[in-house]
């Protein structure tokens, strides 16, 4: 069996920088989780298909179980932890609970990373459900029927 490969990558998460050697097999899921012990950030299916894993590198959403970590250096990482600030839920964070857009909360994290990359994009423009919609389509939830967090989202857009 072979070693595996190791390479040296920095990253800023939710304003920290690290600097690691890590395995380039491993995503950025697995080095959010295990390397960095920042586990709000869920694993759900493991393929993209869930959304459980939604974090923002470089402010863009992905999948953090199928993006690698290799592909993180150089990168800014925002994850659920880094959306409180001062012990302060963010706007969207506060607009889930408001509006009881959580339920068993499993997917809580990655909608609320979904919505802030919406809500940062689409800031003062006008949106419809369709566009909301479409925009969390990425996003599953077992518990819900969507609609406490489509209010939740609008809410974040006021």
């Amino acid at each position: 069996m072979s070693e595996p490969r190791l390479r040296q990558i920095e990253m800023t998460v939710n304003g920290t920088h690290f600097h690691r050697a890590i395995d380039v097999r491993k995503s950025l899921l697995e080095v959010l989780r295990e390397d960095l012990g920042l586990t709000g950030t869920k694993h759900g299916c493991g393929v993209g298909e869930c959304g459980a894993c939604s974090v923002l590198v470089d402010d863009v959403l992905v999948d953090a179980c199928i993006f690698l970590a290799v592909w993180a250096n150089g990168k800014n990482i925002r994850t659920i932890e880094g959306e409180t600030k001062q012990g302060r839920l963010s706007p969207v964070q506060q607009a889930y609970v408001t509006e009881g857009a959580v339920q068993c909360g499993f997917c809580t994290p990655g909608f609320i990373m979904a919505t802030t990359a919406f809500v940062e994009q689409h800031k003062g423009q006008p949106v419809t459900d369709d566009t909301i919609r479409k925009a969390h389509a990425g996003n599953l939830c077992r518990c819900t029927g969507y609609q406490h967090i489509l209010d939740a989202v609008k809410k974040s857009m006021k």
